[in-house]
This record gives structure tokens, C-alpha cells and sequence, in this order.
């Protein structure tokens, strides 16, 4: 037991020295205390229930369209929707019609749950990012919001599906220089939709600059769940039943939309990591369960001349938890973490403009409780650290 303790305390000091590890560690740990998988869940929910009706307004409006146009019949009948159960039956028998009722409830229900999908997306961007309630939009204001970014986001995730959905059932017709030609500019559309949905749905104050990075790496894993989406239509379901197609169509459309959420949120998260700089984090919390006293890294000055890396890593981990209390309050923070000779110097930042005399009081008594330092700088924000405070 001990020397796997050991062995976890070594991993630690190796992943805060290295940030290809200890980023995406910091990352999973901080999605894990938002509930990711359950905001993850939320947005699969309504995204679930919103492609049922966009399917009726397809159908619908594919009767209206194909009628006298046997030449497109025939090949919308051998592209991927034709593949789909019920819908491509429907197609093969030519028993598709037009109906003005179904269009009209389709087109509703589609914008309710395509709304229901974007105000679930954006309060789950608001709570990784810890917008305080009160800076949140109204009800009214939020839904008309989300009526035009289901205009506007709607429009684009459209044109990359089919982008996508080109350089996969492409086959033998595309030569595969073409196919990763398409799948290139689709990566790209993918990363200008994604980066202006980060802004859009992020509260306000995050720059642009801050959400970059997560949106190239959503774009990456949007477009793999893209062509791992056609593929799985054009070679399981093209050859299940009705019945079995049914369910293979359900419970691929839920995975797909479940696991696409987790990518876009994950990558929100590494957005707020990077911008607040909330990494390193600790393994273990010093003074936890299960933790180990403060241990020295040994140097070439012995004992003495090591890094106390376990208490630096409670130190941070401290600071992170009190930022995301005052987050949660108001208070726009700032975490800066360098480390030092002996120890990790932490710094937080607070932001006192727009706030009361008994806010600011609140703040300060919230950084003693903790065994913190504060002072107030000139410019108009507090200042709380580990280390002795300056005059």
C-alpha cells in the first residue's frame, strides 16, 4: 500500500511539471466537479427529441418534392437517407406524400426542441464558466436568443454534416484525394462553426482568443463522430430490417448525440482551464482522506533544498476552490500559479469594481477563513495569496 501511494505521489509531481499530462488531468477533474456527464445528458435529451420532428419535416417535404421528379427519387433512394428504416421504405414504394398539417407541426415542434437544445447548451456553458445568476439572460430575452442562434448554428451544422456526409459515402465515386479535400474543408467549417458557438453561447467577457483552442479540438472530434456516424448508417443499417433497424437507428442516434456533447462540453472545459489557469491540480488534496503529509522532492541541496510539491499542490487547490466560490458570486478572479524556488507561488486576483463595500468585505472575510492573505491594490482589485502580503 505504501509504495503505491508512493507511486501515486511521483505520478503527481510529474504531471504539475508537465502540462501535456497535467492539463488534460486538471481538465477531466474540473469537468468531473461541474457534472459534466450530466449537462452532457441534458443536451442529449432535447437534442434526441428535436431530430424527430425535423425527420416529419423531411418527409413531408420530400413528398412535396419528389412528385414528378422521378430522377431525384431515384437518387435520394441511393444516398444515405435511403438507408434509413422506415424512411427509406417509404422512398422505395414511392408512398411519400405531401401534408400541409404534418409540415406546419413539424416545423413547430422542430424549432420548441431545436430552442430547448441551444438553452440547455447555454446554461451548460454558463456553468462551466460560473456566470453568476444574476449576469444570466431573462426568460424571454433567452429564448429569443436561442430562436436566432437555431437560425444561424442550424444553418451551419447543415452544411458540415453534408460536407461530411460527402467525403464518407463518397466511395468510389470521389477519387481520394477529393474525399480528403471535402473532409478538409468540412474540418474547417467544423472549427468556424464550433468557435463562433463557444462565443455565442459563453457568457460575456470571454474573449475570442480564450475559446480557440477548444474549438479546434472539438472540431476534430465533431468530424470524427461525423464519419463515424455515416459510416454506420451506410453499413449497419443498410442491411437491417425494419424492426431491427428501428432500434439500431435509436440507439445510434442517442450514442452519437450523447457522445457529441461530451466532446463539445470537454472541450469548453479546456477553454476555462487554459483561460483561468486552473492547472496544475493535485491528485490529492493535502490534509485530505487517504493523503500523505507534506513530502520534499530531494534536489541537489538535500531534504531542504527539495520543492515542497504536495503542500504547493493543496495551496493551489485551495485557491481554485475559492475562486470558483467567488466566480459563483460576482467577482471577476484571475489565478496566477508560478513556481518558485521553494514552493508555488499562488496569486488571485479579484476584480472589486461594480461591487458594495460589504461585497468587498464578504471577499476579504472569505480569504481569512481559509488562512489566506488579502490586500487591497491600487487599480481597484484585491490581491489574496499564500505568502506574506507587501505593504
Amino acid at each position: 500500500m505504501r509504495r503505491f501511494k508512493d507511486g501515486i505521489d511521483a505520478f503527481d509531481r510529474f504531471q504539475q511539471r508537465h502540462p501535456i499530462v497535467g492539463f488534460p488531468l486538471a481538465v477531466q477533474r474540473k469537468y468531473s466537479q461541474d457534472q459534466g456527464g450530466y449537462l452532457a445528458a441534458t443536451i442529449a435529451y432535447y437534442g434526441f427529441f428535436s431530430i424527430f420532428p425535423l425527420l416529419l419535416v423531411l418527409v413531408t417535404s420530400l413528398g412535396y418534392v419528389l412528385r414528378g421528379h422521378p430522377h431525384l427519387e431515384q437518387r435520394i433512394i441511393a444516398s444515405t437517407l435511403g438507408q434509413f428504416p422506415i424512411v427509406g421504405g417509404e422512398l422505395q414504394h414511392r408512398s411519400l406524400k405531401g401534408n400541409g398539417v404534418a409540415l406546419a407541426i413539424g416545423v413547430a415542434t422542430s424549432l420548441w426542441t431545436g430552442m430547448g437544445v441551444l438553452l440547455a447548451a447555454e446554461s451548460a456553458m454558463s456553468q462551466l464558466w460560473n456566470a453568476p445568476y444574476a449576469r444570466r439572460l431573462s426568460f424571454l430575452a433567452s429564448r429569443l436568443r436561442a430562436l436566432a442562434l437555431l437560425a444561424l448554428l442550424g444553418g451551419g451544422v447543415l452544411v458540415t454534416t453534408v460536407l461530411s456526409g460527402a467525403g464518407t459515402a463518397g466511395g468510389g465515386r470521389l477519387g481520394i484525394a477529393l474525399r480528403i479535400a471535402v473532409i478538409a474543408v468540412s474540418l474547417l467549417a467544423d472549427f468556424l462553426l464550433l468557435w463562433l458557438a463557444f462565443r455565442l453561447l459563453s457568457p460575456t467577457g470571454v474573449g475570442w482568443t480564450s475559446l480557440r483552442g477548444g474549438a479546434a479540438a472539438a472540431a476534430v472530434g465533431y468530424e470524427a463522430l461525423q464519419l463515424l456516424g455515416s459510416y454506420y448508417v451506410s453499413h449497419t443499417l443498410k442491411h437491417a430490417s425494419n424492426v431491427y433497424g428501428t432500434f439500431a437507428l435509436v440507439i445510434g442516434l442517442l450514442s452519437w448525440i450523447y457522445l457529441t456533447a461530451t466532446v463539445v462540453l470537454v472541450a469548453s472545459e479546456g477553454n476555462v482551464v487554459a483561460a483561468r489557469r486552473l492547472w496544475p491540480r493535485p491528485l490529492r488534496q493535502e490534509g485530505g482522506p487517504g493523503t500523505s503529509p507534506a513530502r520534499r522532492e530531494p534536489s541537489g541541496g538535500g531534504e531542504d533544498g527539495g520543492r515542497a510539491t504536495s503542500a504547493s499542490s493543496a495551496a493551489v487547490e485551495g485557491f481554485q476552490q475559492l475562486q470558483l466560490e467567488l466566480l459563483r458570486a460576482g467577482f471577476e478572479t484571475e489565478l496566477q500559479a508560478e513556481p518558485g524556488d521553494d514552493a508555488v507561488v499562488v496569486v488571485l486576483f479579484v476584480e472589486l469594481g461594480g461591487h458594495t463595500a460589504a461585497e468587498i468585505e464578504t471577499l476579504l472575510a472569505l480569504g481569512a477563513s481559509r488562512g489566506f492573505l488579502s490586500r487591497i491594490e491600487a487599480g481597484g482589485r484585491a490581491a489574496i495569496t499564500s505568502a506574506p502580503a507587501g505593504p
